[in-house]
């Protein structure tokens, strides 16, 4: 099968450090690969792959300043729609505005859906509603307005995420500094419990890190190490004793749950979103409602087998499992045999 994978190219695929989305796009573009599948990647000129790569940008406009984002995402998607008649599948992991040339081509569009931003783009997919076959990450994650071909949980390659029997005797926070990640919950869990936290990921919100973060920084106490690559990530969320979660939005999926329950490392989240499909409460960790019961998770942490925290990503939250899910469906629509 002739595969045409749309990366966004805010940053490189797979990323250096930050970027799900570029990371979901490089799992499937490998996995379909070592699969037989003919995959063209439409990514940055930097990113790592074994598929054919075509490139309009040498490296993520998050990573370049002189360039107009604007302007590189039209020369991006239009590189891909001006050739999508060659191909049996077009895979847009790019949000909306891809939808709006899937007309322009015969060839079957995918469309992962990986969150709404607002419900100011919702008017784009109710448009191509019945021209591309929409995938959500997580049932939660519907709109009501619009149909879906299946849910589809991300996985992640269990080969970079070493587990880990016994924790340290500290918690970990690792996601965006931003008032929906819940960075200022996590800092007062953690000192209510009088237990170390490392902060980790990209400051997305300056003031929300002036005002909040910056001044419970201490060393030993309170530690901000920034955003990490995969070998540090690994060992900062394999060494914890819990991942605090405390959103503040319904999260489509979060990759930063699974990747820390493939460490053997349980999570404390909020209630929200997508984490009552993700999180077995009292196995893998714990749902819970604010910052008074996620002090009372975390002193009953101790209590859950770290090991079921790596069952519960073996067993439903692998690459392979992802790539099945999405080699199926392409079948389905493109009514390809299959080898």
């Amino acid at each position: 099968m002739k595969v045409a994978m749309l990366a966004p190219i805010a940053w490189r695929t797979p990323p250096r450090h930050y970027g799900p989305w570029e990371s979901v796009v490089s799992m499937i573009t490998e996995g379909l690969v070592q699969r037989d599948h003919d995959v063209t990647l439409f990514a940055t000129g930097d990113s790592l792959t074994e598929a054919k790569l075509c490139s309009v940008l040498d490296k993520g406009y998050e990573e370049d300043p002189s360039v107009i984002a604007k302007v590189a995402e039209c020369l991006h998607i239009t590189a891909l729609f001006e050739q999508a008649d060659d191909f049996d599948i077009v895979h847009n992991h790019f949000d909306f505005l891809p939808l709006s040339y899937s007309h322009l081509t015969s060839t079957p569009v995918v469309s992962t859906v990986h969150g709404f931003s607002s419900e100011g783009i919702l008017p784009v997919y109710q448009k191509y509603n019945k021209r591309t076959h929409y995938v959500s990450i997580s049932n939660s994650d519907r709109h009501q307005s619009l149909e879906y071909a299946c849910t589809i949980h991300h996985g992640i390659e269990l080969s970079k995420f070493t587990f880990n029997p016994k924790s340290q005797d500290y918690l970990v926070f690792f996601g965006r500094i931003h008032h929906d990640k819940g960075a200022k919950d996590a800092i007062e869990i953690a000192k209510r419990c009088d237990k170390k936290l490392i902060l980790a990921g990209i400051i997305q919100d300056h003031n929300y890190y002036e005002q909040y973060i910056a001044p419970n920084l201490s060393e030993g106490s309170i530690e901000y190490v920034g955003s990490v690559g995969p070998l540090e990530r690994d060992k900062l969320l394999g060494g914890a004793s819990a991942l605090l979660h405390p959103i503040y939005f319904d999260e489509p999926f979060g990759l930063s749950v699974i990747e820390s329950m493939a460490c053997g490392t349980p999570v404390i989240a909020y209630n929200r979103g997508s984490m009552p499909e993700l999180i077995t409460s009292g196995v893998d960790g714990f749902l819970v409602e604010d910052v008074d019961s996620a002090v009372s998770a975390v002193e009953k942490i101790h209590t859950l087998d770290r090991t079921a925290c790596r069952k519960t990503v073996e067993t439903r939250f692998t690459q392979d499992r992802m790539v099945d899910d999405y080699e199926g469906l392409f079948y389905k629509l493109t009514k390809l045999s299959r080898p």
